[in-house]
């Protein structure tokens, strides 16, 4: 029976989707739930499983292609058994015809052939599409290390494989008689397709630009509460709930409790109406392979410390696997980003439209602060949030943010919520 191989349904905010690799080909067996190729949104990367066991029979769409959701891009036949070619004429293999095998044109093939599906599943599915682009060799992709989860290969290590390649060729082309080493090099170029995720954030971007009237409002936070409570309570909350505590979680409760002072804050608009929103679905920016994406912790209000620590692990960790889902990167109520991690000062954040207004933190650093008149050192960190000042005043705006640096400097124990 033929079975037909569909695009998953894709989420509302989603068009189309882009074909980036098959892992089998025509002809090939497949087993039910194996994954036949991965497809690229402009929020993830999915993988494709065989809906049953069988040869797949033709493959409608190939590499590169466009596609929309339950659109049929191939076709299983489940009747089919998992044979090869080489035994269709005869069942048994004889010691001549395995000794045929390894004459050498056959085998350098076979071994190649192999060689390549060993290192590509070793491949993140970034990193495969930059690889096939530019032709690289399993040799080739062998000498790339891989700094992914589990030893995967990410498009940056391809890029930086590429980069250092480029550099050494350089070098070889050089005359080697030339005693006097030049420093007037060449200058090359090279051009690398935006991917999907890349080119939807570009056009968001965009979007919020001009679309939105952005302000920027700033403060300062005094960490130290916060920090006392993860030294004190660092091993306990570990024990009790198998996730570290963070300091991520503590912005979101801060966030939270502003927003809930200040609804327009959390509100967005459509049309020329303002949707106010009774719930709060915070976006957590974290950084992938694939580039920036934001998951979005639903209900954020009814989670404690420990269970939006333990979703935000799990979104990074995901986030560096390109596992995902399309309904888990849609929606959102407000948004925060930490450029701290990287070690970023300060920054204006750019509004994640439809959404009103996005918190910026930073790195927390010990600076001289005035306290009852004298200086003291503080570890501070510099908060901003940026705001659409179509619907929300400077007033709201920056009240908010005191709230949100209130709620940190004067937070609760973490053990207390349950």
């Amino acid at each position: 029976m033929l079975v037909e191989v569909k695009v998953p349904v894709l989420s509302e905010s989603v068009a189309d989707a882009t074909l980036i690799s098959w892992h089998k080909k025509a002809g090939d067996y497949v087993n039910r739930s194996e994954n036949l190729i991965d497809i690229e949104t402009d929020k993830v990367v999915l993988e494709l499983p065989a809906p049953n066991a069988g040869v797949l029979t033709k493959i409608l769409k190939n590499d590169g292609a466009t596609v929309t959701s339950g659109e049929v891009i191939a076709m299983i036949e489940t009747e089919a058994t998992d044979t090869k070619p080489s035994q269709s004429d005869n069942q048994s293999t004889t010691v001549a015809e395995k000794e045929t095998k390894v004459a050498p044109e056959k085998n350098t093939e076979d071994r190649a052939a192999e060689d390549i599906h060993q290192e590509k599943s070793m491949l993140m599915p970034a990193a495969r599409k930059l690889a096939e682009d530019n032709d690289l060799k399993a040799t080739e992709i062998s000498e790339i290390k891989g700094t992914g989860l589990g030893g995967r290969i990410t498009k940056e290590d391809v890029q930086a494989y590429m980069e250092r390649r480029s550099s050494v060729s350089l070098k070889v082309e050089s005359k080697p008689e030339a005693s006097v080493t030049s420093t007037s090099g060449a200058r090359t170029e090279r051009r690398v397709a935006m991917s999907r995720l890349r080119q939807r954030i570009a056009e968001r971007l965009v979007e919020s630009q001009s679309t939105a009237a952005i302000l920027t409002t700033f403060n300062e936070v005094n960490m130290q509460a916060i920090i006392d409570l993860r030294v004190r309570y660092k091993t306990e909350f570990e024990k009790e709930y198998g996730v570290k505590l963070g300091f991520m979680s503590f912005f979101v409760k801060a966030v939270i409790a502003a927003l809930k002072k200040y609804p327009v804050v959390n509100a967005s608009v459509e049309g020329n109406e303002i949707i106010y929103h009774d719930f709060y679905d915070i976006g957590i920016a974290v950084g992938s392979p694939r580039g920036l994406v934001v998951p979005i912790i639903r209900d954020a209000d009814r989670l404690t410390l420990a269970e939006i620590e333990l979703q935000i692990a799990d979104f990074a960790k995901r986030a560096q696997n390109g596992k995902l889902g399309i309904e888990e990167l849609s929606g959102g109520t407000f948004s925060i980003t930490n450029g701290g991690v990287f070690g970023s000062m300060l920054s204006t954040p750019i509004i994640n439209p439809p959404q009103s207004a996005i918190l910026g933190i930073h790195a927390t650093k010990e600076r001289p602060v005035v306290e009852n008149g004298q200086i003291v050192i503080r570890p501070m960190n510099y908060l901003a949030l940026s705001y659409d000042h179509r619907i929300v005043d400077g007033r709201e705006a920056v009240l908010s943010l005191v709230a949100m640096k209130e709620a940190l400097e004067y937070p609760m124990s973490p053990l207390l919520e349950k």
